[in-house]
């Protein structure tokens, strides 16, 4: 009687394979030949390529977010014109509100990779019928148009900086360039701690997209560890939108709904610690079978913490309150100057 090998543990998402775009078996063959199956490689550029339906479902929502801010502004329905008046000028500021609609379809796009990075890390639920390596793809695609659309409300608040600049063309150019993309460069009201959050969620999310596409030079555990980085990426993306957004800026449902969007976030996250797909990240009974007390007391705190977040949203959400502003203040341009 031989000693059987013991079963491999069932990978999670940061352990898809990286040279194939659907998961086959070693020995799988082509129908009616004796060859092997040929896998496909991933690369940036199929991905790319993928991608394109994805990033068109992007560019019109972005564009029916972009409408229907244009008409709360010009309705002066929006409490833009609030936090500041001078936006009411619809036609003046519109490179503004196109920069406004690419944040927010960033932020929705940001929130559908991390469900998608969630149910593939964790054990998927039965009722979900798309296979692991389409989801995995999808996953891949939706994080690709989340950096481009994140680099696009970028440029575009860059645009109407230097659009609206009276200084000479490379002097307005390299200022806009400082203001929007160097971390301290933008020194007006709350943008000061605002955007170099946002850039954060940026330059954090070029590396951790990317890195997928060379992580056979560094290995799967080190490319695992920061993939985790991701969920910061998200958590910075919504802080920055809840500081800096004005159609935001005060309690109200909007507001409140941004907050209900990160139970689910905050539910599944709390499935993939409890569950996790590789059996060496669970936790035992008891911190006896853990292979350190350490270990096992801060897989236990990392539980604990997100059932704590989950009540503090819950709160958040039942009670409609935040911290966001109640009433306008009565000098805008001193507390919140985009200009």
């Amino acid at each position: 009687m031989t000693n059987q090998p013991p079963a491999p543990e069932p990978a999670a998402a940061a352990e898809l394979p990286t040279d194939s775009t659907e998961i086959t078996r070693p020995d799988a063959q082509l129908p009616g030949t004796d060859r092997p199956r040929t896998a496909k490689r991933i690369t940036l550029r199929s991905d790319l390529r993928a991608s394109w339906l994805d990033g068109l479902v992007a560019l019109l929502v972005t564009a029916a977010v972009f409408v229907l801010l244009y008409i709360r502004i010009r309705n002066k329905t929006s409490s833009t014109v609030s936090v500041m008046p001078f936006m009411a000028d619809v036609g003046g500021f519109w490179m503004y509100f196109l920069s406004q609609a690419f944040g927010w379809s960033a932020l929705l796009w940001a929130w559908g990779t991390v469900v998608l990075g969630l149910l593939l890390s964790g054990s998927r639920p039965r009722w979900l019928r798309i296979s692991g390596p389409r989801l995995e793809r999808l996953h891949r695609t939706t994080s690709l148009n989340t950096i481009a659309l994140i680099f696009a409300h970028a440029l575009f608040f860059g645009a109407e900086l230097f659009r609206h600049d009276t200084a000479a063309w490379n002097s307005a150019l390299a200022t806009a360039f400082v203001e929007t993309f160097v971390p301290g460069g933008y020194t007006s009201g709350t943008g000061q701690i605002a955007i170099p959050i946002g850039q954060a969620a940026l330059y954090l999310a070029i590396p951790l997209g990317l890195l997928f596409y060379v992580r056979h030079r560094f290995g799967p555990r080190t490319w695992r560890i920061l993939h985790r980085f991701v969920i910061v990426v998200y958590v910075l993306s919504v802080w920055h939108t809840l500081l800096y957004g004005t159609n935001v800026w005060y309690d109200g449902w909007f507001r409140t709904s941004i907050w209900l969007l990160q139970l689910p976030i905050a539910a599944l996250f709390l499935v993939r610690l409890l569950r996790p797909a590789r059996r060496s990240e669970k936790l035992p009974l008891s911190p006896g079978a853990a292979p350190s007390r350490t270990s096992w007391s801060l897989r236990l705190a990392g539980r604990l913490a997100v059932v704590g977040v989950m009540v503090a949203l819950v709160v958040v959400v039942v009670s409609g309150s935040d911290g966001g502003r109640t009433v306008p203040p009565d000098d805008t341009s001193s507390t919140h100057n985009h200009d």
